[in-house]
């Protein structure tokens, strides 16, 4: 595992100590887990809650009413 030194401004070092010690986790494995979430490929669970949020959204072929018939595409194979 490699190691880094990242230097924070004395507020952010605290909240970080104060946010790793809410979690009974080491300051090192909280910040961790913060970059990987952050690149994470994954949707902010936000995003998630809100899959399916509005029962009454449209469905495709509603959306897609009205514009005609999609051009002629070529095939990939």
């Amino acid at each position: 595992m490699a190691q880094i030194t990242i230097y924070l401004r004395d507020d952010l070092e605290a909240k970080a100590r104060k946010a790793a010690k809410a979690k009974h986790e080491p300051v090192s494995r909280w910040i961790a887990a913060q970059i990987e979430r952050s690149l994470g490929e994954t949707w902010p669970q936000a995003v998630l809650d809100a899959a399916g949020a509005l029962p009454d959204f449209p469905e495709l072929s509603e959306l897609r009413e009205g514009y005609g018939t999609d051009a002629p595409r070529e095939s990939v194979e």
